[in-house]
Parts: structure tokens; C-alpha cells; sequence
């Protein structure tokens, strides 16, 4: 059976390497797509910040063409995954080192170690809020209408762009479930939490649609109970995860949806999708192990070397807290193309280029 489930998983990944290398031929599917988020999507914008959330350092990159960039990651992000899809040839540049000539494709404005919530991650130091990306988000959308000199163009041409937002973990992990440094756990039970979380974020994507994006695929949080960092510093009482982190994470997720639901009945045009990522994330466990590909700092990054696991495409992470390439791989084909409706609502990426 183990040998039967090795062979399915080399045959899926197989199939769909083969079907990037049609996708990636040809023209865009969309005129450009941006990036907003956390670590998981983060290609660089945190290089040149003050912060222990950077990881322009080897073993990161190591398996990424143009070696290490600032991925949180052994190769592509989700993101990087996702823009193939579309078809785009380059990776989407960062906020931090995109020029004129680059803006009308896209930006990845994601950075790690950030929320919601303006606070979290601040004892990490430096890091970009959602909240300042979208700021970062208004001088880019200011720079479109400069360039292209046509405020009706501008405006339909940002409406046929892909956004993809995914963020959210830090606010725990980096936030409520750091009750010495952070008030919030103090302050709100889970459900509280998670109620004013989504709040503060539907504000903010009501912010992203007010900028011209109107086809927004939103991720979900995963089981940040179950990633290695976690695990080992709450522990598990036997179970295989950290049960109160997952149930926390889950309430999250449940009321996300529906703010969504009313994003999209209250705001002409606009088309968000939940990407469950939950869903997809239990679809990998039967296959990759969940442990780390490098050896963890106290803060469940890598530590500066170039010794890693040989076998990193059989293990779900990368470090303590960060998927590896062959997990990312799983996630942006499921996100582009589900395979179940649990997958995404209404509807996945592929479906969202389309409207």
C-alpha cells in the first residue's frame, strides 16, 4: 500500500509538471495579477527589512532557478505556482523592486511575519500590514493611472486582473497564541478573536475592490495546528496536532466565508472566491510526511546552511512553519483547478479568469 501511494503521488506530480510546461506557453490569461499576503507568498519584499522574518539566506532557494530570492520555501511559492497557470513567463516582481516598466503586469506586495491586525509579528521587527500593502497597493494603482493616461482604461483594465490574498496565520501564530508578548488572547476568546479578525478583513478587501480589483480569490488559513513548529512548542497530548490552535483556525475560516458571501451581494461586479486551503491541505497527508526539510532555529525557520533533507519532495514542510515545493505545487493546482467543492467557492481560479 506505502509503495502503491509513492507511485500515485510521483504519477499526479508527474502530470501536473506536464501541464505547466502547456499552460506557460502563450499569452497571459489575465493582463496582470497581484499578490498580497504573509510569508507563504512573500518572493523578497522583507530582504531589506530590519526582521528575523527574512530568508534571503541558503538552505532557501535552493531548489529555486534563480537561487535565493527571499522565498520562504526550498523553490516556487503558490503564488510563483499560480502565475504560471495564468501564464505568465516571469514571476511577478516585488513592491520593493518593481520599476514603471514592470507595474502593468503585476506586484507582489506579501510579506512575512505580517496580519491583519497592525501589531502582529511586530517582536519579529519589521514587516508590511495588510493594511500597508493595500497603501502600497494605492501609490501602484496611482502610478497605472499616470502611465496609462486613461482613467476608463485603467479602471476596466485592473477589473480583468487576478488578486490573490492570503493571510491571516500570523495573527495567531505570531499574535494570540504569543500571550506574553501579545494582549489579544487576554482580551477575546477564540471566537471573539476571530469575529474581529474578519471584521478588520472584510474592511480591508472592501479597500482592495474600492482600488478597481473586483476578481479576488481569498485563501484560508491551514492547519496551523499541525505544522512542526507549533507542535513542538505547544505539544499535542497525543493527538497529531495541536487541537486549540486547528479549532481556533477553524472558526476563523467559518466566518470568513460568509463575509465573502456579502462582499460579493453588496458590491457591484465583484467576484471573491473562498480557496479552502484546509481542504485541500488534508488531500497531501496520505502522501508527505510533516517533517521539517532543514533544521529549525528556536523560531522554526532554517538555520543558515546548506545541509537539508535529500528526500524534500516527500515532506509537507520545508521549515517549522512553511511548505516545501511539491506542497505549494499541490496547493496552487487544487486552488486553479479543484477537484472537489470543498476545494473553492463559488468557484476556483480557473473559473474566476473567466467571468
Amino acid at each position: 500500500m506505502a509503495n502503491f501511494k509513492l507511485n500515485l503521488f510521483r504519477s499526479v506530480y508527474i502530470f501536473f509538471e506536464l501541464m505547466e510546461i502547456v499552460v506557460v506557453i502563450g499569452k497571459p490569461q489575465v493582463p496582470c495579477y497581484f499578490i498580497f499576503g504573509d510569508s507563504l507568498f512573500d518572493s523578497g519584499n522583507n530582504n531589506e527589512l530590519v526582521t528575523a522574518a527574512r530568508s534571503n539566506y541558503l538552505p532557501y532557494g535552493t531548489d529555486f532557478p534563480q537561487g535565493v530570492t527571499g522565498r520562504f520555501t526550498n523553490g516556487r511559492t503558490i503564488a510563483d505556482i499560480i502565475g504560471e497557470l495564468l501564464g505568465f513567463d516571469e514571476y511577478i516582481p516585488t513592491y520593493a523592486t518593481v520599476t514603471d516598466q514592470h507595474i502593468s503586469q503585476g506586484v507582489n506586495y506579501a510579506s512575512g511575519g505580517s496580519g491583519i491586525r497592525e501589531e502582529t509579528g511586530s517582536h519579529l521587527g519589521g514587516r508590511i500590514s495588510l493594511d500597508r500593502q493595500l497603501l502600497n497597493h494605492y501609490s501602484i494603482v496611482s502610478r497605472l493611472f499616470h502611465l496609462q493616461r486613461n482613467i476608463t482604461f485603467t479602471r476596466d483594465y485592473l477589473s480583468k486582473c487576478i488578486y490573490i490574498v492570503n493571510i491571516g496565520s500570523n495573527d495567531y501564530i505570531n499574535n494570540y497564541f504569543k500571550p506574553d508578548i501579545y494582549a489579544t488572547s487576554h482580551m477575546y476568546t477564540t471566537n471573539r478573536y476571530a469575529q474581529r479578525l474578519v471584521q478588520q478583513y472584510s474592511r480591508q478587501l472592501k479597500c482592495l475592490y474600492n482600488l478597481g480589483g473586483r476578481k479576488i480569490a481569498i485563501f484560508g488559513l491551514g492547519l496551523i495546528g499541525c505544522t512542526p513548529a507549533e507542535i513542538s512548542t505547544f505539544g499535542t497530548e497525543g493527538r497529531p496536532c495541536v487541537k486549540s490552535i486547528n479549532d481556533a483556525v477553524k472558526l476563523f475560516n467559518n466566518k470568513l466565508k460568509p463575509i465573502l458571501d456579502d462582499l460579493n451581494a453588496n458590491n457591484p461586479d465583484a467576484k471573491f472566491t473562498y480557496i479552502n486551503v484546509t481542504s485541500i491541505s488534508l488531500q497531501q497527508g496520505t502522501v508527505l510526511t510533516n517533517v521539517p526539510s532543514c533544521i529549525l532555529r528556536s523560531d522554526g525557520q532554517c538555520v543558515q546552511t546548506t545541509l537539508i533533507s535529500l528526500v524534500r519532495s516527500m515532506s509537507m514542510f520545508y521549515d517549522g512553519y512553511h511548505p516545501t515545493e511539491v506542497s505549494n505545487i499541490h496547493t496552487a493546482r487544487l486552488s486553479y483547478i479543484a477537484i472537489s467543492p470543498m476545494d473553492a467557492c463559488p468557484y476556483d481560479i480557473s473559473h474566476l479568469v473567466q467571468l
